[in-house]
């Protein structure tokens, strides 16, 4: 028996031990029940927002005396604002069918669902998944309310293969029963991601053999041209849903299908279809996913939704839905005169209308371009394609063996990091003072700014001097002032409410691309050497997991692209509204901010590295840049101090978005003659003849 002197000994040990505060994720969340800012917590606790968003982030961990009474804090919260499941959650967001592809059915939350009854092992009827569906990171605590994940993949037998290795057993020989079987005895589902959002709808995934059990073609003709396709008004299937009192979005019944109702009380009644054999999964977006056995493609899709987002339709959409997802439009206000929950602005978010842009900002079919007869020009923020002339090569460089390209890890979301853009409309001005913290477009001559012949221009896409006054975005403008330059706007657009409005999206999308890339064997604390040989073999560890990567690089190039998504179909007539234009996230000035500071980080570290090195590029391609080089590696030329570590500013390798990536190496002779004939090495460096991923 121990004595009472050791029994005193360890309850002592233990008051003394630190305290355990609860995993990050928990600590944003009980922050944002009470409706805390990090900006005010950081306050509170006199520290920095940045050191709070670690805190958040996992990234960091508080010290005494902050982390008391961090601890003291969080309990306090956990008190007040119990986990969702526990208690009923606050009034639910609100949301309607939208018209354009990211679409979503009539909005409250769901209510419990009954389970599925008991789950069978991961092998049926021969049928094994190639890979234990078991990921190394942590699982966060099970939502009751969705006992079986978000999603499942169906096979020709009934079996529904769940996250996570779980398969249920399915009975339904149609679409209407399986719809009913989803939503009333899967337990599939996920809870929303914001507590002021929606949960996501379950997802489940058909097979070429379960679309055909149900009634559905195995393919649908002309599936080169995935986004027109749906089954026809008069398809028995499509009549069966509408029979049964069910209702599709306006894109109908095609590669990706909401089947809803209209919302009873709190009760959300949606279920997103994806069919495998109609090419729901783009090969480029998701590779080798739709070959993959059932198992495997629910541990695909169940990794990414638990990282990313439920996919609701293309990794564009599903960008794009994450955007939304984490700024929810409204929350739950309270009616002061009614005493009633009502929807409300949620501040920070993009509201639920949608808003037209500034002239310059728009596409030139856009209706308020054409209806105005704006002919002012436009915005040109795109990312480069440049090529230096050849005559500037020198001697030393041509004589040099390799040209050696270098690929920026998701550079469009590292540009998205603490990002301020308008919330607002644009109100215009004449003749406006210059101000870098005001987001907007600016009319200004940028002409007279010098920059070496060896570099691209910062201020045009194809690198070349600009000849007079242009529309450019703020973070354009701010950097002539940065290279000393005196800038004198004529004109400006510009956004008085503003915010950083996609911080959340770049957290989310930054860890869930740096713990998949951990998952492939490529992590921070690889020295540089060791991070090149991880990165030359990280696609054949496991190829489940390179395709989890391969997705979520996709949604955030698709996720900016779809800030400006243009008219499609032959039908469009120049000066109609077109579908995308009545989203609230249709925003081409946001998108024209990402790429604008994306541009402007590059040419920042070209400069730094011709002031480190005497290094000048060959070309630049969106986020790869192509150097002369002495040796066979990025190690060959990169700027280190005498200590070994990497010199900041320049280029720095690593897994983190913003640093850089070996893309390919190749002969120098062989770069000198694409540049001779007018072609792009980036654009082939990979591969000698294969075409750079733009964005990847």
């Amino acid at each position: 028996m121990p004595s009472e002197e050791e029994l005193f000994a360890s309850v002592d040990a233990l008051l003394n031990e630190e305290p355990h505060l609860p995993p990050p994720a928990e600590r944003a969340r009980l922050r944002e029940a009470a409706g805390i800012t990090q900006a005010r917590l950081a306050t509170a606790l006199k520290t920095t927002t940045q050191s709070v968003k670690n805190w958040e982030n996992g990234r960091s961990e508080p010290k005494s005396p902050r982390l008391d009474a961090y601890q003291r804090l969080l309990n306090g919260w956990a008190a007040k604002y119990p986990a969702p499941g526990a208690v009923s959650a606050a009034p639910a967001a609100f949301a309607a069918p939208a018209a354009s592809e990211v679409e979503t059915a009539d909005a409250p939350q769901p209510v419990d669902v009954p389970g599925a009854g008991p789950a069978r092992p991961a092998t049926r009827s021969g049928v094994t998944s190639r890979r234990p569906a078991v990921e190394k990171a942590a699982r966060p605590a099970a939502d009751p309310r969705f006992p079986h994940g978000p999603l499942a993949v169906l096979d020709g037998d009934g079996a529904a293969y769940g996250a996570g290795g779980i398969v249920l057993d399915c009975p339904a020989t149609s679409v209407v029963e399986l719809v009913e079987w989803t939503l009333r005895e899967s337990g599939l589902g996920a809870p929303r991601l914001h507590r002021n959002g929606k949960d996501s709808d379950p997802l489940i995934v058909l097979t070429a053999a379960a679309a055909v059990k149900l009634g559905l073609p195995e393919r649908l003709e002309g599936h080169e041209q995935r986004r027109s396709l749906r089954l026809p008004e008069d398809h028995p299937v499509v009549k069966q849903v509408v029979e049964a009192k069910w209702r599709l979005t306006q894109r109908g019944f095609g590669p990706w299908a909401r089947i809803y109702r209209k919302v009873q009380g709190r009760e959300r009644q949606c279920v997103q279809l994806a069919v495998l054999s109609w090419a729901a999964l783009d090969e480029r977006s998701w590779p080798g996913v739709a070959e993959m056995e059932p198992a495997d493609v629910a541990r695909v899709l169940g990794i990414y939704a638990r990282r990313v987002i439920t996919p609701r339709g293309s990794t564009a959409v599903s960008g794009l839905e994450l955007m939304t997802a984490l700024r929810p439009p409204t929350r739950a206000v309270q009616d002061p005169q009614t005493g009633n929950w009502v929807p409300g602005h949620n501040p920070g978010s993009l509201g639920t209308e949608p808003m037209d842009p500034a002239p310059p900002e728009a596409t030139p079919e856009h209706p308020v371009v054409v209806n105005s007869g704006w002919s002012g020009g436009f915005l040109n923020e795109e990312a480069y394609q440049w090529v230096r002339d050849v005559s500037l090569l020198s001697d030393e460089e041509c004589v040099l063996p390799f040209a050696v390209g270098l690929d920026l890890n998701t550079a469009f979301l590292a540009a998205a990091a603490r990002l301020v853009v308008g919330l607002s409309a644009p109100d215009h001005f004449h003749a406006p003072v210059f101000n870098p913290k005001i987001p907007g477009s600016w009319l200004v001559d940028l002409s007279h700014v010098e920059v070496d012949p060896r570099l691209p221009s910062p201020f045009t896409p194809d690198g070349t001097r600009p000849t007079g006054p242009a529309w450019y975005q703020t973070h354009t403008v701010a950097y002539a002032q940065e290279l000393g330059y005196n800038v004198a706007p004529i004109e400006g657009y510009l956004r008085r409410e503003t915010g950083a409005y996609l911080d959340p999206w770049h957290d989310r999308l930054k860890t869930a691309y740096v713990d998949t890339l951990a998952d492939l064997g490529v992590t921070k604390e690889l020295t540089d050497v060791e991070f090149l040989a991880a990165m030359e073999r990280h696609k054949d560890t496991d190829p489940a997991m390179a395709a989890v990567l391969a997705a979520i690089k996709a949604t955030v190039k698709g996720g900016i692209g779809k800030l400006r998504e243009r008219p499609q179909g032959r039908k469009y007539q120049e000066g109609e509204r077109w579908p995308a234009l009545q989203r609230p996230t249709w925003r081409p000035d946001i998108r024209a901010a990402v790429i604008s500071k994306a541009r402007i980080n590059m040419h920042r570290k070209l400069r730094n590295m011709a002031t480190m090195t005497g290094l000048y590029p060959l070309a630049v391609l969106s986020d790869c840049v192509v150097y002369p080089s002495p040796g066979d590696s990025p190690l060959a030329f990169l700027p280190y101090a005498a200590s070994g570590k990497p010199q900041p500013g320049g280029f720095r390798l690593g897994p983190t978005p913003g640093l850089a990536k070996l893309e390919g190496i190749q002969s120098m002779l062989w770069a000198v003659d694409l540049m001779e004939q007018g072609h792009n090495p980036a654009r082939h460096i990979k591969g000698g003849d294969a075409v750079h991923d733009e964005g990847e």
